[in-house]
């Protein structure tokens, strides 16, 4: 790899707060944490609310249109999206952390051919949920606990591990 590139793939990854990919498997079943509950409004003023989705796995990908990095997560989350439609047993849903707002986040959508959810959130439920940098994922188990959080882009093999672990996780 040139140089170059090795300095521009360090700068983009400081630009959105992510020092290094990582990892982290939630300990287990017992002393799992609930995952907050929000609502929260889609690109069409709808409201999401994660309630709504107990009983399937949830990726939650937390993002901004001003991190470069966040492009990159994109056609992995669409692909998991499109694996999984049939089964009706994964929701993908992402939470823009943009204070601009639809008028910004809607352009970025449509450009990038984002095909999942799109909700309008911030950092503050980013923090609540764990999220440090940006991108960074949540999955969700069916239970309603967080199951596992990466911070950075993920590969799509990792992103659909890490979903396989969090759907043995059913509800009682």
């Amino acid at each position: 790899m040139r140089p170059g590139w090795i300095l521009l793939a360090v700068l983009l990854a400081a630009a959105c707060g992510t020092p290094e990919p990582e990892s982290d498997s939630a300990p287990a079943a017992e002393a799992r944490e609930p995952a907050p509950d929000f609502e929260l409004p889609d690109l069409a003023g709808s409201l999401v609310e994660l309630a709504a989705f107990r009983g399937r796995t949830v990726v939650l990908d937390f993002w901004a249109t001003w991190c470069p990095p966040c492009v990159f997560q994109v056609p992995g989350l669409n692909r998991l999206r499109a694996a999984h439609a049939d089964a009706k047993d994964l929701v993908v849903i992402g939470i823009s952390v943009d204070i601009d707002g639809v008028e910004v986040v809607g352009p970025w959508v449509h450009e990038y051919g984002v095909e999942y959810t799109i909700v309008m959130g911030d950092e503050k439920l980013a923090a609540k949920f764990g999220a440090i940098g940006f991108p960074a994922l949540v999955v969700i188990s069916p239970d309603g606990t967080i199951d596992s959080r990466h911070s950075g882009v993920i590969e799509y093999d990792d992103l659909e591990e890490m979903v396989a672990e969090a759907a043995t996780r059913r509800p009682d």
